[in-house]
């Protein structure tokens, strides 16, 4: 892992642990998210996969509920690895992507709902969180 020395005073970037056993389970396997997320619940790739596919789906309730899991399963992964609150999680890292998708269905979903005030705060964390990862997934 690369480590970056910020110049600026602020909170070093957070760098999630890797699950190499769930990317092979999605990848090689070929499981289902739905089976991925049964085996590893705290790996929010295979929530934010559950979640585009509801979305897609019309399923926006059950999109913004798979989208909310994984965030919150990713929030405690970030504490667990040394976040506080603020600070970069960069979009690079891999296992850093399957919260960030996340945050950004949990605002797709709930700007969809009509739940303006959680999509603005969603799309800012995301946009705070890693600005390369706000261009990649809010196009």
């Amino acid at each position: 892992m690369t480590t970056h020395q910020n110049l600026l005073g602020g909170p070093d970037p957070t760098y999630l642990p890797e699950n190499e056993e769930a990317y092979r389970l999605l990848g090689e396997e070929s499981l289902a998210p739905a089976e991925v997320a049964a085996k590893y619940p705290t790996f929010s790739l295979a929530w934010a996969l559950l979640a585009d596919e509801a979305f897609e789906a019309g399923r926006v309730i059950e999109s913004y509920a798979y989208a909310r899991t994984g965030y919150h399963r990713g929030l405690d992964a970030l504490r667990r690895s040394g976040w506080k609150g603020h600070g970069p999680i960069p979009w690079s890292h891999r296992p850093n992507r399957g919260f960030l998708r996340c945050l950004n269905a949990l605002a797709r979903a709930a700007e969809s709902i009509g739940e303006k005030d959680e999509a603005e705060r969603c799309g800012q964390f995301l946009q705070d969180s890693d600005p390369e990862a706000y261009a990649e997934l809010r196009r």
